[in-house]
């Protein structure tokens, strides 16, 4: 059933990707390729997704977080916020690169089931804690797509470029403006994460979690330094891309890094 499931979420991930990127490369068309029915598709996606998870992550036992079903769950999260912020944000752009990953992510936990139970359904706060770790790291996941996609914006326009798919995407001020917004409320999501982590895990500093605390302090140290720096000095433009993408690493290795090698490689589970 989980394939079946999987396999019509991934075709409308694909699906609603597509639409996406025909819509940026028809810029202007607006007419011809509206918003909303990509966005539909991708919403179809999304449920089918969860169906999934409900499945293969959140088990009768606790939560299932192996290495391949916590990349589908972060891919679904990533998605889902993405479509969220689409209904007060003008971003269905990101689907061009964060739908075709919710579909990469949800095929990688179907063809590679593992399992790896970090809390039974007596921690709740430790699955809250978890959770809301994800849901930061799907959020500034999200900020460094649009961080690339600025980057796009802004090196066309310095080469005099302006044609194309800008034209679908708001002016460069506007996607700014939207990047310091997704950074400011992912970090305070990854803020909520360090310090839960105080409370509800034994030990943050354990062998098997340092460098995962170690890389997310640095993580947090950089975010915070770029929206202190956005706040005091106006920071913005190449400084605010290369201070996102860097943060974005950072907790990147944090999250998946440590626990490709841990779970893959040397196989403590």
């Amino acid at each position: 059933m989980n394939a079946v499931i999987g396999s019509l979420a991934v075709a409308l991930y694909l699906l609603a990707g597509g639409w996406l990127t025909l819509r940026l490369a028809h810029a202007g068309d607006s007419g011809v390729w509206p918003r909303s029915r990509p966005l539909a598709l991708a919403w179809g996606a999304i449920i089918l997704h969860a169906m999934v998870l409900s499945r293969t992550v959140f088990e009768p036992v606790g939560l299932n977080l192996g290495f391949f079903n916590a990349l589908s769950l972060t891919g679904w999260l990533i998605s889902g916020v993405m479509l969220a912020v689409a209904l007060v944000r003008p971003v269905e752009n990101l689907g061009v690169l964060v739908l075709p990953f919710g579909a990469l992510t949800l095929i990688l936990g179907l063809l590679f089931p593992s399992q790896r139970i970090v809390a039974d359904p007596s921690q709740w706060p430790l699955e809250l804690h978890i959770l809301i770790a994800i849901l930061a790291y799907a959020l500034l996941a999200l900020a460094a797509v649009q961080a690339v996609l600025l980057a796009i914006q802004d090196h066309r326009l310095r080469h005099r470029q302006p044609g194309g798919f800008l034209r679908a995407i708001p002016p460069l001020t506007a996607m700014e403006t939207l990047l310091f917004q997704m950074l400011g409320i992912g970090f305070v999501l990854l803020t909520s994460t360090l310090i839960s982590g105080f409370f509800f895990l034994e030990d943050l500093f354990a062998q098997h979690l340092a460098h995962k605390t170690v890389l997310s302090l640095i993580a947090w140290c950089v975010f915070g330094v770029l929206l202190w720096g956005r706040w005091r000095f106006g920071w913005r433009g190449r400084t605010a891309i290369r201070w996102t993408l860097s943060g974005f690493v950072f907790l990147m290795l944090a999250f998946f890094g440590s626990k490709l090698v841990l779970e893959l490689v040397l196989r403590r589970y």
